[in-house]
């Protein structure tokens, strides 16, 4: 896509949500709507939010780890600011809370309600930072290379013309072992040209959406060679007409997280590694979930594979687990499965 064509589709995607859309209730499909249950923890934050930040918000799930207390953690595409604030109490005052957007009405609900919000979590100083900007250009908005510990985004990247450059700059301001932990709308099949370019569809979160599979290739071609997926729900179309647009493409809201580390192999490999989760995440006394088919149950061994276990070890949730064997010796491939991810489960910790 040619720059004056990734700049329409900027504009166009201002406009619709600078604009067009009032509150989220005047969206014409689910696709950027959270129906996704929250966990508790975040629930009780919401609450204690100022409720235009709510009314504005769009997002397709909960993409926000444990274990953040005293990170930055960056959202790209922040919008109103409801995960930002979120974020900002899980870090707490010695923590940062970033979020970047292109859309000025946006932004100013965001900002508008700063002050409100921290005397709300009774912060004695804001640990809150909204910058206006391209989640493609990263470095124009001020962030500097190797400077977050966790970059965020909830049902936003679907909606760039540059995808491969957003995920290009992700991996740039991400410390070595930060992590990307993001929601957002994939399919099954490509879209066709005709729907991408449909206004509507592209700005209800349907027109850009990521073939999965290209979206692999696309973070290998970055060198991250494994990602995992957290949950993943059916999009039903309820719009007749953008349904009809579509055809027989299927749509799914995914989360997902992915590290920077430059360990990793494109297939699971077995080196005959044993980890203990150790119990130590706020909230998460006994069991962590790492991805829809590891869930450590606190103190019990479990066999995982090369790219879990530098997960676990070379990451900040590394002082949570113990890990015994090395990568000396070479068993063959790992038996990695999944398990179903047709779920609305969005917590790390149950």
């Amino acid at each position: 896509m040619n720059i004056s064509l990734q700049s329409l589709k900027k504009e166009e995607v201002k406009d619709y949500y600078g604009k067009v859309l009032k509150t989220n209730g005047d969206l014409k499909t689910s696709a950027c709507c959270t129906t996704d249950s929250l966990p508790e923890h975040i629930k009780m934050i919401i609450k204690n939010m100022e409720p235009e930040i709510i009314e504005k918000f769009y997002g397709c799930g909960s993409p926000i780890p444990v274990d953040l207390k005293g990170c930055t953690v960056l959202d790209l595409g922040c919008g109103s600011g409801r995960d930002v604030y979120i974020v900002s109490n899980l870090v707490g005052e010695n923590g940062r809370s970033i979020g970047i957007d292109m859309t000025d009405e946006q932004l100013e609900v965001a900002k508008k309600h700063m002050d409100a919000q921290m005397k709300r979590f009774s912060f004695k100083k804001s640990n809150v930072d909204f910058r206006k900007g391209y989640i493609e250009n990263l470095k124009e908005a001020g962030i500097d290379d190797n400077s977050i510990d966790v970059v965020i985004s909830n049902c936003v990247i679907n909606l760039s013309p540059d995808k491969r450059q957003v995920f290009k700059e992700i991996f740039r301001v991400l410390k070595p072992g930060g992590e990307l932990y993001f929601a957002d709308v994939f399919t099954n099949a490509r879209v066709s040209q005709e729907f991408h370019d449909d206004a509507l569809a592209y700005g209800e979160c349907l027109g850009g959406a990521m073939y999965i599979e290209d979206f692999r290739r696309m973070l290998a071609g970055l060198g991250c060679l494994d990602y995992r997926v957290m949950t993943q729900r059916r999009i039903e179309i309820d719009d007749p007409l953008i349904a009809q647009k579509a055809g027989n493409v299927e749509f799914y809201s995914m989360t997902i997280r992915a590290f920077k580390l430059d360990d990793l192999e494109d297939r699971c490999e077995d080196f005959g590694q044993v980890a203990y989760y150790q119990g130590t995440i706020e909230g998460c006394t006994n069991q962590f979930v790492l991805d829809d088919h590891h869930l450590f149950v606190t103190d019990k061994p479990m066999l995982v594979c090369g790219n879990t276990a530098s997960m676990i070890t070379n990451t900040r949730i590394g002082k949570h687990f113990k890990v015994i064997g090395s990568q000396m010796k070479h068993f063959g491939l790992f038996p990695c499965g999944s398990v179903s991810r047709e779920s609305n489960s969005t917590g790390s910790c149950c």
